[in-house]
Order: C-alpha cells, then structure tokens, then sequence
C-alpha cells in the first residue's frame, strides 16, 4: 500500500484538473462532513505534484476535500501520484470517481468536451477513448452523442441538465441530428416557465413531432419542409407543436397579443371558408 501523506489544506489545488463531479449535494456533503468529524476520514484523497500555483493537484476526493474545509481542518491525509501527464491524471480521476460516485452522463460528456477545449486532446473521439477506456462500442457511441448535446445547449439553455436520464438525452442526440437543435433552444427561449419539468416537456414535444413525421413516409411537403419553427418577425415566433389530440401553433415574442390572435382567427376561416362575417 503506497504512504499516506497529510498534506495542508492550503498547498491543494481542487481546480487543476477540469472535474466531472463538481456540484455537490448540500445534504450529501453536510452527511460527509458530520462523519469525518466524529470517525475521520476513512479513505486518503489522491493528488499528484502540480505545475501551478498550489504544489498539489487534486485527483480524487473533491467531495472529501470540500468536507475538511467545511471543518476548518488544516491537513488532509492523501496518497501522492504520479500520472506521466494530465491525460493521465484525467483518466485516473475518472476511474476512481466511476466507482465511487453517481457521476452523471450530462457530467461525463462535459468532462470530454473540457478536457478537448483545454487542449489536452485533440478531438473528442481520442478523449472518449483514453478518458473511458473500459466502454464498449454501444456506450462509447452513446456517451459521443451526449457530448454533442451538451455542446449544442452548453451551460445556460437548460436549468438542471444534470436532472436528465441518459435514455432523455440519448434521444436529444437523436433528434439534433435530424435537424431540430434551432426549435429545441427557441423552444426553451421562449418558454417563460424555466422549471426542469416544463423545459423537458417543451423538448419531449419536439422530439415526438419528429419522430413521428418520421414513421410516416407518406406525406408529402413542399421544399424545405415541414418546418418546426419560424421567426416571422424581430418580436415574433410561430413553433407548432403536436399534441394527443392534433396540432398546437405557439405563438410567443412582444408582438403576440390578442389583436394579432384575432387576425391570425380572421385569416384561417377566411382560409378554410368558414368565416363567420
């Protein structure tokens, strides 16, 4: 077993290597916290000698860490590696978080897309493949169509992106892919409600007009169609929506007021012959 060192708070940097697991559970740390202070801690963190300000970069143990500060304690036990390089220190964070913690596929996607736009790898199938080398095809295929998710909405579109289910954003992936990623974010722009149930439903929507246009070849549209949304003017955007009982057409933006719903009515009778005069 290697040595245990106990290492000053002070001399960790917790921010050397882009994390996969950095929102903490207040309830989880507070429970983490009470235990280290009543047995200690029970597993050293991992750290590995640094380049940067601090002499030590942290590995594994980000939560652990978190708990001693909370205590104002002024050393942490640790083992010290020695990764040959910040890939390897990225792949050993990973493995060891793998296991011990409830990493999300939101959170795994963005350590890959991190880890490439900080230089450490070149493409994003060359991270995906160092980073996790244990997946198989399926997984790995799964996880790079996450990446493109998370690439697409980034870090403001959605308020708990971490809240989604693999299966939720594998089939996000799905449908960027066929061309909805635009009416996905005009969808959640537009959207007053910024609640995860509501931003959820909003895309689910989407996902199911799609999907279903797409198990029915026997329609016919004219040239670049269907479309899914359209911004008729600066204050104004038309998306329709498929619902269980037919179509909806939303219509959202400053200029969606009463007068312009009368107008819209006014014109679809006056389309269909069936306008009351």
């Amino acid at each position: 077993m290697p040595d245990i060192h106990h290492i000053p708070l002070t001399d960790i940097d917790a921010d050397a290597l882009p994390r996969d697991r950095t929102a903490l559970d207040d309830s989880d740390l507070s429970d983490l916290t009470l235990s280290i202070a009543a047995h200690g801690l029970r597993m050293p963190i991992e750290v590995f000698p640094a380049t940067g300000p601090k002499p030590w970069g942290l590995i594994s143990g980000f939560r652990r860490l978190a708990a001693h500060r909370e205590l104002k304690l002024d050393s942490i036990a640790a083992f010290i590696r020695q990764p040959a390089d910040i890939p390897a220190a990225l792949a050993a964070m990973i493995e060891e978080n793998e296991i011990r913690a409830d990493i999300t596929p939101w959170d795994r996607a963005s350590i890959v897309l991190t880890a490439v736009d900080e230089g450490h790898f070149d493409t994003i199938d060359a991270a995906l493949h160092r980073l996790f080398p244990t997946y198989d095809r399926n997984r790995a295929a799964r996880l790079r169509a996450i990446c493109d998710v998370v690439a697409h909405f980034g870090d403001h579109a959605l308020t708990d992106p971490r809240s989604l289910s693999q299966r939720q954003l594998t089939r996000l992936a799905t449908n960027l892919r066929a061309g909805l990623g635009d009416t996905m974010l005009v969808a959640l722009k537009e959207s007053s409600d910024r609640s995860p149930a509501v931003q959820w439903s909003l895309l689910a929507a989407i996902c199911e007009d799609a999907e279903a246009e797409a198990k029915a070849p026997r329609l016919h549209y004219k040239p670049n169609r269907p479309r899914h949304h359209a911004r008729v003017r600066d204050a104004l955007t038309v998306r329709r929506e498929r619902t269980k009982d037919g179509w909806t057409l939303r219509f959202t933006g400053r200029d969606a007021r009463g007068p312009l719903m009368e107008d819209i009515m006014d014109y679809v009778e006056d389309m269909f012959g069936r306008r009351q005069r």
